[in-house]
């Protein structure tokens, strides 16, 4: 579809310099039927060439895409037409036009009856009348390889093509696209002859969409080619959406009438002039108006927060005064910091009343730290659960921006899981209730809280640990609120945590609950391993912990990926083959096969309940950048920090990108 430009988007336009370079129509397939036959030198040749010639001069003077022509009485009439694709240029339709009025003559030297099929246009002619009438056969039909995920494919497709023989049936063409599958995006077109009433049209075009059951079900793109109508699928973009559906060209239900005579030079000299600077024009604007949108780094749909502070004002019960977090953390000193992160330093501090509370200081100057505080405090503050750390207030007062959270005394799971020392500590009893703490946190937050919340960067840092070894879901500066009819959003900025990431969101920006269904594979495997993901130590040997998961799930020894710290633990073993179970079914490449929030909360809490079989496990990534360090990547550079070092990347280079 066409961009808009914002309000303020101003375009002078100068000079346009157009150039239109035509070539030989893509002819698809033609058929000649056996109804009749004429002779080189009869009246009905006579008749057909001189039809023939009337469709190519009507096209030479009008713009309108359908041309019919009538020519002689009785057994010697011949009736033809011949209709564009409402998406192609009026050059390219003349073009079309000219190529099939000449092929299907010698491709059928003496029938009476025949049909051609292009890419940009459609050529009939007969003995009898064709107009206002049905003609489903015969069929002509190209057909792709087969896609995977057939069954999910063809839902989304014939969603798709319903929903365009709803808009066909009145304007007699659609074009239209959906998602379809594995991060596919299914393109499709519709048409009808504009001679046809709405009936017809539903009719022809069902009978297409019923055909494509016989002969395509499981492809990746077809055609289904009807004298009356056609109907095509792909999985990259075939049509010119500028001129088509999506752009609400005029329409052509009415039919012009058959044009004889003379051309009038000047008149189409005029036309084909307006059409090529009109054109240019719209060409320019579309490419203006992307720049001006990515220069002025619009926000992606679904997100969270604006750049006012109304929300905020709306929590103003929850708003403390500076002076009063300055003394309660002794002025930020460096013995009240307890560690910092992307968006700034974490300090521990004692209120008046004696409560302890943790302090998370922005970093001044950074945008990036600006949104994660709204995000924050509008969101956090609205959340309550036993598994999601409380926020109990925030400071915005000049260039400061604090956040306010229960203090947790346990700092984070990483210091207890990843520590040699902290590690015996963790046995297999804790480590199953964090695993089951964990999942109560993103079920709330994806099914049963007010507002249905994408975490984006679930990770063992971002899990604390209360005085019980409780697990609190920490850190929202990257989650996205969506309306609980919505289940996927995507976005333009990446953020999150390299070796957590989901691969449709690494690669796409498309994130849903399953991203953080796949996030949380990730931690399971680490909690019951006690290695982190990207640096696995396997003897002399440092590999991605999934693939090793999957190596020893393949080859029955699914015993050797738990920390030895725990393994002594018989009586739990297969309590700790389930999570691995689990977590392989979490990590699954296809978001479809991966299992909801719900459906992990049942598996962990019931061994009467049959697990799928898991399949290999998705991408992994090896990167000179370190996998645990928050990303912040869009279309422009982004500032990735964490402890005390900054990277700059954008969205692209994510570096060796290695399947599995």
């Amino acid at each position: 579809m066409l961009t808009r430009c914002p309000v303020k988007c101003t375009i002078i336009f100068s000079v346009l310099v157009c150039s239109i370079s035509l070539g030989h129509s893509d002819r698809l397939g033609y058929y000649c039927t056996s109804d009749g036959n004429y002779t080189s030198n009869s009246i009905y040749k006579k008749n057909l060439d001189s039809a023939l010639a009337n469709l190519y001069s009507a096209a030479n003077a009008s713009n309108s895409g359908f041309y019919n022509a009538s020519v002689g009485e009785g057994s010697d009439r011949v009736d033809a037409f011949v209709l564009c694709r409402d998406d192609v240029q009026p050059d390219i339709c003349r073009s079309c036009v000219k190529d099939s009025t000449d092929m299907l003559r010698k491709s059928c030297p003496n029938q009476k009856e025949a049909f051609e099929w292009y890419q940009e246009c459609m050529l009939r002619y007969s003995n009898n009348s064709i107009l206002n009438k049905v003609v489903t056969e015969p069929t002509w039909r190209l057909r792709g390889d087969y896609v995977e995920d057939g069954a999910q494919f063809n839902q989304n497709l014939r969603d798709l093509l319903d929903d365009l023989k709803a808009q066909a049936i009145q304007r007699k063409f659609a074009t239209g696209k959906t998602r379809g599958p594995q991060f596919k995006t299914i393109y499709g077109l519709v048409q009808c002859t504009p001679d046809l009433s709405s009936i017809q049209c539903s009719n022809c075009l069902d009978n297409a969409i019923g055909y494509l059951s016989t002969c395509c079900s499981g492809r990746i793109g077809a055609q289904i080619l009807k004298p009356s109508c056609r109907l095509r699928f792909e999985v990259v973009q075939f049509y010119n959406e500028t001129t088509g559906t999506d752009a609400q060209p005029p329409s052509r239900s009415q039919l012009p009438r058959p044009v004889a005579g003379k051309e009038d030079n000047s008149n189409q000299t005029l036309i084909i002039a307006a059409v090529v600077i009109v054109g240019c024009a719209i060409l320019l604007l579309v490419l203006v108006c992307i720049i001006k949108r990515k220069k002025n780094q619009m926000t992606a749909t679904g997100t969270l927060l604006d750049d006012s502070m109304e929300d905020m004002n709306s929590t103003g019960s929850l708003q403390y005064d500076f002076g009063t977090i300055e003394v309660a953390t002794n002025h930020f000193s460096d013995r009240n910091k307890l560690g910092e992160g992307g968006f700034g330093a974490v300090y521990k501090g004692t209120l008046q009343n004696g409560e302890e509370i943790a302090v998370k200081r922005l970093s001044n100057g950074s945008n990036q730290g600006q949104q994660e505080f709204q995000n924050e405090v509008i969101l956090v503050a609205k959340l309550q659960h036993r598994n999601l750390v409380r926020l109990l207030g925030f400071c915005f007062e000049g260039t400061e921006r604090l956040l306010i959270y229960e203090f947790v005394p346990n700092a984070s799971l990483d210091h207890f899981i990843f520590d040699s020392a902290r590690r015996s500590y963790m046995d297999w009893e804790k480590r199953y209730k964090i695993i089951c703490g964990v999942a109560r946190g993103l079920l709330y937050l994806h099914e049963d809280s007010r507002l249905r919340i994408i975490h984006r960067d679930l990770k063992a840092s971002n899990v604390l640990l209360d005085t019980e070894m409780n697990p609190k879901i920490a850190d929202f500066g990257t989650a996205r609120l969506f309306n609980m009819d919505e289940t996927q959003g995507i976005t333009r900025k990446i953020v999150g945590t390299y070796g957590y990431m989901a691969p449709e969101y690494a690669f796409y920006g498309q994130f849903s609950a399953k991203s953080d269904v796949f996030s949380f594979g990730i931690l399971v495997l680490e909690i019951v391993s006690g290695q982190k993901n990207h640096s696995f130590q396997n003897g002399e040997n440092v590999e991605n912990l999934a693939s090793f998961v999957w190596k020893n799930w393949q080859e029955g020894t699914a015993s050797n990926i738990i920390d030895p710290a725990i393994k002594n633990n018989s009586a739990s073993i297969r309590e700790m083959i389930k999570c691995i179970h689990i977590a392989l079914l979490c990590l699954q490449e296809n978001v479809t096969n991966r299992p909801t929030m719900d459906s992990v909360m049942l598996m962990l809490n019931s061994f009467s309940v049959a697990l799928a079989v898991p399949l290999e496990p998705a991408f992994f990534i090896s990167s000179s950048i370190d996998p645990e360090l928050p990303l912040l990547a869009d279309d422009n550079n982004s500032r990735v920090s964490d402890k005390s070092s900054d990277y700059s990347i954008n969205r692209d280079p994510i570096t060796d990108l290695h399947s599995r």
